[in-house]
């Protein structure tokens, strides 16, 4: 594994963007293409991309085989399971090529996560802490602190900071964290 810049990339890892920040790790097979932004103290498993124009803060996990294009933001402390799948293009064309600015952003806010295997539309946000269970298919917003599955994934629940489901108050079983609803998702009661 060399390091350079604070930046650890394994020898057969490539990273192209000057735009990583120190203690990030790239291990084998993973691309980061020039012109993506990653944060600090990332973790860029085996066979994952990172596509120019995509951005990364700081702490986010990006698991094996994960797939991240060209508009696609994922907030501080996001998780990405193996296999998580973005779109970038409602219409995509072989024939059609269409400029970087057309293709319709995602957002995944802080603290979220993504299961293994999790498909996202392009033109969604997922909120804060927000959970989507394995082979969710997300097609529209996800509130903060929401649990959703199922394709389309939809709703089952609330999710605590801590990763727990809420309990009917929403108060979380493990932590004792309280929520209150707002027009986001939950907050903090």
């Amino acid at each position: 594994m060399t390091t350079v810049a604070g930046v650890r990339v394994h020898p057969q890892g490539l990273c192209e963007s000057e735009d990583v920040g120190a203690g990030t790790r790239v291990w084998a097979f993973a691309h980061v293409l020039p012109g993506a932004k990653v944060g600090r103290d990332c973790n860029i498993c085996d066979c994952a991309f990172v596509e120019d124009g995509a951005t990364l803060g700081d702490n986010v996990t990006v698991k094996n085989g994960t797939l991240v294009f060209r508009g696609v933001t994922c907030e501080d402390d996001v998780f990405l399971g193996p296999n998580v799948l973005f779109t970038n293009d409602m219409r995509p064309r072989s024939a059609n090529k269409i400029a970087p600015d057309d293709l319709l952003p995602t957002l995944v806010r802080r603290g979220a996560s993504l299961g293994a295997g999790t498909i996202v539309v392009c033109g969604t946000e997922i909120g804060e802490f927000a959970f989507a269970a394995a082979g969710a298919v997300v097609t529209r917003d996800v509130p903060a602190h929401a649990f959703v599955a199922g394709n389309p994934a939809v709703q089952k629940g609330w999710v605590c900071r801590c990763g727990a489901r809420l309990d009917s108050e929403l108060a979380c079983t493990e932590c004792g964290e309280r929520y209150r609803e707002s027009d986001r998702g939950l907050v903090p009661a």
